[in-house]
């Protein structure tokens, strides 16, 4: 980095100062001309402060990651195993990815040739799709079509999952009570299903469950013991796929 040479000195020469007299031996004059040097030396070297920020980043991202982790383990079968969800591959595959989506995010629309491609090539890997509608209310209305079409006729799941979150526009009530028609079920019978089953609840638990791994984005993954927000890519899902079968992590 060009600006390391700067940085060592500024660390070295505050290490020389600080640690002979730790703050509480200063007298408020020394202090003060401290203080200013700091200053000073910052004004005149701002690109050290990129340093900071992105150590920070680091720290943060680091933090993030072990608490999300600590809810991994605390939410185990609600995550992997809820029966409010539907599976798609390998109902006994022997890797799980969990995806958190909302069929208006635009990322999730280019994530889903990826899970179509891994649900392809991998006879083996069980996909869990998790609904988690954060758009607005166009995406809870067209989840709650969803969740009724998902009642009604699970084994048209798929088709319905593909086809709505790959259609032009936003996705909405009309637009997913279109797809729902599209393949065999009426509007009558979805609007009754909602009707006698409506899916707040699961909803409010899986903003719940997102909110205590951090989640605030779709497409948001559950792999093993990781969180993977975004759409990370079909190498990158492969990749922490095959490490889990490797040595039971997404990293080995």
């Amino acid at each position: 980095m060009a600006f390391f040479p700067k940085t060592f000195t500024a660390l070295a020469l505050a290490a020389s100062i600080a640690l002979p007299f730790p703050a509480a031996a200063l007298d408020d004059q020394q202090k003060k001309e401290f203080g200013e040097f700091i200053k000073q030396y910052l004004i005149e070297n701002p690109e050290i402060m990129l340093d900071v920020q992105e150590a920070l980043q680091k720290k943060q991202e680091a933090q993030r990651l072990v608490k999300a982790n600590m809810a991994i383990e605390e939410n185990t079968a609600a995550i992997f195993d809820s029966k409010n969800d539907v599976t798609l591959g390998n109902p006994k595959g022997d890797v799980t990815v969990v995806e958190f989506f909302d069929y208006n995010c635009s990322y999730c629309r280019h994530a889903l040739s990826d899970m179509q491609a891994m649900l392809k090539k991998d006879k083996n890997v069980r996909f869990v799709l998790k609904e988690f509608p954060i758009l607005g209310p166009d995406s809870v209305a067209a989840h709650k079509v969803a969740d009724a079409f998902r009642k009604l006729a699970p084994e048209k799941y798929a088709d319905f999952h593909f086809a709505l979150l790959s259609s032009e526009g936003r996705a909405s009530d009309e637009s997913a009570i279109g797809v729902a028609a599209s393949l065999g079920v009426s509007e009558d019978k979805i609007r009754a299903e909602m009707a006698k089953s409506p899916n707040d609840g699961i909803v409010q638990a899986t903003y719940q469950l997102a909110s205590s791994l951090g989640i605030s984005g779709t497409p948001s993954y559950v792999i093993g013991n990781e969180l993977v927000p975004g759409a990370v890519g079909l190498d990158d899902l492969e990749a922490k796929v095959k490490n889990m079968r490797n040595c039971g992590k997404t990293a080995c």
